[in-house]
């Protein structure tokens, strides 16, 4: 089984070193584990339409590890860019990360087993966890998970992806036609999510938490973000379509390019 870590970078020069380190960190951890590594791990980063030195950073990076490639989207925009690297991939398994999160210990291996050991499971999602915020606006987030996962237990309407930190399988995600580049930004994950469902088990899991950076939520403000994901998602689920189509890009100001 191999997997492919697919990051969409624009703009990220100050993120996505932090990012690669922390998975090629454990990958050279189980490999010096378990000495032949039974799985085969690709790492793939979108440049998308960066003016900063995001490509030269990761170009640094490949030319210590074969496993990091780099792979340009001209045209901005997440979900573009998610295509882009999936279209790269060769794995088994697509792993959808951000270029500001960070894997928790044990995070590769918990998708191994949990896509091993079900082959019903065609996508698996888990928390954020916000390194960058206050203990207290952590604390409001992991109750806002929470909520969200009892109203989708309760009601069983719809499915539960966090965008960032989500796994698909590749044949699964070709049977449902692939990204919607007609999405910006809002919904995307509920969208594959919605989707997923159709074909096969979409698990959501406390057990799989990522660490990312929580600059949106001090941008936007904690409340005004997590209505609008919300919102987002209960109108995707029912209408097939985001309620929200603009966003606002919480990444540094453009620079001229080089």
């Amino acid at each position: 089984m191999k997997l492919s870590f697919v990051i969409p970078a624009y703009n990220e020069e100050n993120y996505i070193g932090d990012c690669l380190d922390a998975i090629v960190a454990q990958k050279r951890a189980l490999e010096e584990q378990r000495r032949a590594l039974p799985y085969d791990i690709e790492i793939i980063v979108v440049n998308n339409a960066s003016t900063d030195d995001t490509a030269a950073v990761v170009k640094k990076y490949a030319a210590k590890n074969p496993a990091v490639k780099l792979v340009n989207e001209p045209e901005k925009g997440l979900v573009r860019a998610r295509r882009a690297g999936f279209l790269a991939a060769t794995g088994d398994l697509i792993a959808n990360v951000d270029a500001d999160t960070r894997l928790t210990p044990g995070w590769i291996t918990t998708v191994f087993k949990e896509f091993e050991n079900d082959p019903r499971l065609v996508a698996l999602s888990g928390p954020f966890i916000y390194y960058d915020l206050s203990p207290l606006i952590r604390f409001f987030t992991k109750i806002h998970y929470s909520i969200g996962y009892m109203i989708y237990r309760v009601f069983r309407t719809g499915a539960m992806l966090q965008g960032g930190n989500f796994i698909v399988r590749r044949d699964a995600l070709l049977a449902i036609g692939g990204y919607d580049t007609r999405i910006a930004f809002y919904g995307e994950d509920i969208d594959i999510a919605r989707r997923m469902s159709k074909v096969g088990k979409v698990t959501f899991t406390f057990r799989l938490p990522m660490y990312a950076s929580g600059r949106r939520l001090a941008a936007e403000g904690s409340l005004t973000t997590g209505f609008r994901y919300a919102i987002n998602y209960f109108w995707i689920t029912f209408f097939k379509k985001p309620f929200t189509k603009d966003y606002s890009d919480i990444r540094p100001q453009e620079l001229p390019p080089r």
